[in-house]
């Protein structure tokens, strides 16, 4: 890292990937253009009890909807106390590295950031928002922001789905590689319940496998690959699906890398692979015609990204039901019961991927701004 120049600060949260992997693309696009940049996991500055027992919480908001839906709730109230000495630490790091710029995309970041800013009056941070609207972390006991500092124009707001000229305002590149073309995608569906699993997709592949459509399946545990043969190939479908997962042993806080994820085999094993310039699921998005999933805000980055439409299940939250309300306004994405009383029309997907092509030229690159800002 050059120590001349001072350092952005990307904070991520690792239990939720659709916040981690966009934090993790930015500060990958950052420094491809030679601007310092670290990246800090909350989860690492927590009480070591309380970060181990988020894998378990997981697996219980994976098995029951309705149990994360619960969790979800209750963290509004909750100011997810971190280890003073850990925080401490922290900061005399970005002292170190003289960071002026955090990017928050945990709104449990902010007491941190509050108190960096404090020490030094001319730390700037940004609260860069995922969903179209506040998402829990920025709602919770935790989220306040000093008026003071608003009003010294040191704190500001980056919506990346801000509504503008028929699309979004910004976003964060994922891959400099263009969309595939219609013609060329072959008529497979990508269905995933984000980072945790969550939601209904399960149930949903089930009836789109009923009615004969191909899937590619991202799961969240082996168990829940049904077809599996310790004797069988490695290389061909499973029911007649591709199951794909990541790695269970994997957590974002062990390393600042894209999670590992592969495909399964029919043995029940997996090849887990880690992309070095963006997370390895971005190609399945780019080659489907449609995925099927929860309107979280990196999956709906990845949409604009790859021009790829998103056929929406039930949301995590009224955030994700507002991202759903705006993916269906711009013509991006429709709901799975519009589409299935469709008959399944892959001709009804094809005009909402033109959509995204079209807004995809013009939504504004976040990481541009801020590497101009750095180089002015």
């Amino acid at each position: 890292m050059d120590r001349e120049r001072p350092v952005i600060a990307v904070l991520t949260s690792g239990v939720a990937l659709g916040v981690h992997v966009p934090g993790l693309l930015l500060a990958r696009r950052l420094d491809e253009s030679g601007v310092p940049v670290r990246v800090d996991v909350l989860e690492r500055c927590l009480p070591a009890d309380k970060r181990e027992r988020i894998p378990a919480s997981k697996r219980s908001f994976h098995r029951d909807f309705r149990v994360a839906l619960a969790g979800q709730r209750l963290s509004r109230g909750n100011t997810t106390a971190l280890e003073d000495d850990e925080v401490e630490r922290l900061l005399r790091e970005w002292e170190a590295d003289r960071v002026d710029l955090l990017v928050l995309l945990s709104g449990f970041w902010l007491p941190a950031a509050h108190r960096y800013a404090a020490r030094h009056p001319g730390v700037r941070i940004h609260a860069c928002h995922v969903d179209s609207v506040l998402s829990p972390s920025f709602t919770s006991a935790a989220a306040g922001v000093p008026a003071a500092r608003r009003a010294a124009g040191t704190f500001r707001d980056i919506w990346l789905l801000e509504e503008h000229a028929g699309g979004v305002a910004r976003t964060i590149p994922v891959s400099p590689a263009p969309p595939v073309a219609w013609s060329r995608r072959a008529p497979r569906y990508l269905v995933h319940g984000g980072g945790w699993g969550m939601g209904t997709y399960a149930g949903r592949s089930q009836e789109m496998s009923r009615h004969g459509l191909a899937l590619d399946i991202v799961v969240y545990e082996p168990a829940d690959v049904t077809g599996t043969d310790p004797d069988g190939g490695a290389g061909r479908p499973i029911d007649g699906h591709r199951y794909f997962m990541l790695d269970p042993d994997w957590h974002p806080w062990h390393d600042t890398g894209f999670p590992p994820f592969g495909r399964i085999r029919r043995d029940g094993t997996a090849d887990f692979r880690r992309g070095r310039h963006h997370h390895d699921a971005f190609h399945l998005t780019r080659e489907a015609t449609a995925v099927v999933s929860k309107p979280g805000g990196g999956t709906l980055m990845d949409s604009l990204a790859a021009a790829t439409p998103v056929v929406l299940l039930e949301p995590f939250g009224e955030h994700e039901a507002v991202n759903a309300r705006l993916w269906e306004r711009l013509g991006f994405g429709i709901s799975y019961d519009a589409w299935a009383d469709s008959g399944w029309s892959r001709a009804l997907l094809e005009p909402l991927h033109h959509n995204l092509l079209r807004a995809r030229g013009r939504a504004a690159s976040y990481s541009d701004l801020l590497i101009e800002e750095t180089t002015r």
